[in-house]
């Protein structure tokens, strides 16, 4: 594990896909508000961290990666916090993906005791998120060359296209999907796939609303014979972590979470973690588990989060 660490930091990472700025206005709740029956609550700290594909890139530079990030960064104030995050971390943003016609994605949390009493989203429309591929297709073909790995990021939100993914997965060394399946975008052939427990019943065909038990060999084998993936990895919350290959389950690794306190963002950290992991020449299953041990310590703290090896090799 510490030798496939090691091997990570050499990696040029490029993550493309969904961006998002997450804010977080935290306090407490003592009364009810006598306008309306709505809670009062009084703010004690606001903060702001990167979400969706940001947090992605974010937690691949946390491992000592160097990372390139390309999404939809609006002009605007969330955009210029959103960038200076990433830049502190040692993420870089092209400017080229820089847009001014759509705002960039925020989503405010508010919460109150670890519990979310509402979130506000400002966003657009999916179609004003997709970028013109004309003018960034040769810029895209050029950092997808150059990387060792592409992560792509699909949260729905408009960025990702079937054209995109095509020009990916014709330049791309290694390619990773975190999909989005509602979105009937084509995500064949990738070198790994990495779908939740309700995204991998849709890939399969099935409502993520189905009450029939998850059909674990069924559901591989419809993955496999839709999207073809080389690799196969399927989040399964409490219950750890399936790894499959040709159509056929290998491994379900057990869960190594002992606190959870918020689950957002452990994607993120398992597509992020996972890949880099594959590409330094890890096994499946040496690489899952680092991704589950480091889901495990993401899902520990409050918020959208990223791990660092500092944090693995403590408890390794």
């Amino acid at each position: 594990m510490i030798e496939l660490l090691n091997q990570i930091k050499r990696l040029r990472v490029l993550v493309i896909g969904d961006v998002m700025l997450d804010r977080y206005v935290i306090g407490g709740v003592n009364r009810i508000s006598p306008e309306a029956p709505v809670p009062i609550l009084t703010v004690e700290e606001e903060k702001i961290v990167g979400g969706g594909a940001a947090n992605v890139a974010l937690n691949a530079s946390s491992l000592g990666a160097s990372v390139e990030v390309c999404g939809w960064f609006g002009s605007d104030i969330e955009g210029e916090q959103l960038r200076g995050l990433l830049d502190a971390k040692g993420v870089d943003v092209d400017e080229s993906f820089i847009f001014s016609s759509a705002p960039t994605i925020s989503k405010t949390r508010v919460t109150s005791s670890n519990q979310q009493i509402c979130r506000v989203d400002r966003e657009k429309e999916a179609d004003s998120y997709m970028p013109d591929l004309s003018v960034l297709r040769e810029n895209l073909i050029s950092k997808a060359n150059s990387a060792d790995l592409v992560i792509i990021s699909d949260y729905g939100k408009g960025f990702v296209s079937d054209d995109l993914l095509w020009i990916i997965r014709r330049n791309a060394n290694f390619v990773s999907i975190d999909p989005k399946p509602s979105r009937l975008l084509n995500y064949n052939k990738p070198d790994l796939l990495t779908p939740n427990r309700m995204e991998a019943l849709e890939l399969a065909g099935k409502s993520r609303l189905t009450k029939q038990d998850f059909s674990k060999n069924e559901v591989v084998q419809q993955i496999f014979k839709k999207f073809s993936p080389h690799k196969l990895a399927i989040t399964l919350g409490a219950d750890g972590m399936l790894l499959a290959e040709r159509a056929e389950i290998k491994k379900i690794i057990p869960t190594a979470a002992r606190e959870v306190f918020d689950v957002s963002g452990a994607g993120d950290t398992v597509i992020a973690v996972l890949s880099m992991a594959l590409v330094a020449n890890g096994t499946f299953e040496q690489s899952a588990e680092l991704a589950n041990l480091a889901a495990s310590i993401v899902v520990g703290k409050v918020g959208t989060a990223s791990v660092t090896s500092k944090e693995i090799l403590s408890i390794l």
